[in-house]
């Protein structure tokens, strides 16, 4: 076997792809990224406050309504305690629902025309079955009974 010089045979280096050199990052690019993120930043804070601004404005007015519905409310009972306390609210109830009259005056109470005047009726006899009495037994039977649980032997 004889060597064949091949075209091989001579190690070459192995190749490499080029190299292209990296362009650096000037000072100008880094400091508009530092401004670019920054500004990034407060875009989406600024955001977030809105949103809960309008969320709050939001439960601001609802609970306004209910503080407002809640004065009227109050507003409303203090004037039916008032009228309530009033010695002439007192007389009114008095005279329409109490139906009671001062000394010297006279109660009326009108009935409506067309209604008959109601007729008591009389009240149902009520008829109850008497059962016969068992007869009596002995209290000595009962005492019996209790302390041995049974009838007494005679």
């Amino acid at each position: 076997m004889s060597e064949q010089p091949s075209a091989y045979s001579e190690e070459q280096p192995a190749r490499t792809p080029p190299r292209r050199d990296r362009q650096q990052l000037s000072s100008i690019q880094i400091v508009f990224a530092t401004i670019l993120s920054i500004g990034l930043l407060l875009v989406i804070n600024l955001s977030g406050r809105i949103a809960r601004g309008q969320q709050m404005e939001i439960e601001r007015r609802r609970l306004q309504a209910t503080i407002d519905v809640l004065e009227q409310q109050k507003v409303d009972l203090m004037k039916e305690r008032d009228y309530a306390a009033n010695d002439i609210s007192v007389e009114h109830w008095a005279h329409t629902e109490g139906k009671m009259v001062r000394d010297g005056e006279i109660l009326v109470i009108p009935i409506p025309a067309g209604v008959a005047e109601p007729t008591p009726a009389p009240t149902p006899q009520v008829l109850v079955a008497v059962q016969p009495s068992e007869p009596e037994t002995p209290q000595w039977h009962l005492w019996w009974n209790l302390f041995f649980d049974g009838a007494p032997p005679f």
